[in-house]
């Protein structure tokens, strides 16, 4: 590969452009493992079948709401080698009130954090992810990945109405008994 040319070599964002992904809402995110290689498990007669290592995603999916409060989970599902979930960004407690301490004050008051986005989230659900399969590649011999346990970024689409809501909520709990569509 030849020298970096960023008029060549350049990643554009899948992000909505100027959308503020920290915002109260309801995500649908999926994240596939890199060279979509069967790593959590696979299906058998239209259902999932969990491996260690899928169990472990899962639980770390579950714990994600007591990494960031803003956070509550919706439909969500591991497949062989992908991950689908619905993620609702709500207003932190208190959050009005401390907005407008901010705006009056004029800048960040100390002891308060920025609002953590969904890229926040899904970087940390990725990086934990990643830590525990290692952990278990060497101490319970869980089928090893090359160089990355998921591929760089993640797919997003904001839920707007409660008829998209539904139908990507059937769309996750079906996912199993279409598989052997594909």
């Amino acid at each position: 590969m030849g020298k970096y040319d960023p008029s060549v070599h350049h990643r554009h964002s899948i992000r909505l452009k100027g959308y503020d992904y920290s915002q109260t809402g309801l995500y649908f995110v999926t994240m596939n493992t890199q060279y979509r290689l069967h790593l959590f498990g696979q299906i058998r007669e239209g259902l999932m079948v969990l491996s260690p290592a899928g169990e472990m995603v899962r639980n770390e999916w579950m714990v994600l709401p007591g990494r960031f409060e803003c956070v509550f989970l919706h439909e969500f599902i591991v497949m062989p080698d992908h991950f689908h979930g619905i993620v609702e960004i709500r207003a932190p407690v208190g959050a009005a009130l401390v907005a407008a301490q901010l705006n009056r004050e004029g800048g960040e008051r100390a002891g308060t954090r920025p609002a953590r986005t969904l890229g926040d989230m899904m970087g940390a659900f990725k990086s934990l992810t990643t830590h525990k399969y290692i952990q278990g590649v060497r101490e319970a011999g869980w089928p090893p990945f090359h160089k990355r346990l998921w591929q760089r970024n993640y797919y997003e689409h904001i839920i707007r109405s409660e008829k998209a809501y539904h139908n990507i909520a059937a769309y996750i709990r079906n996912n199993p008994a279409r598989w052997q569509e594909k």
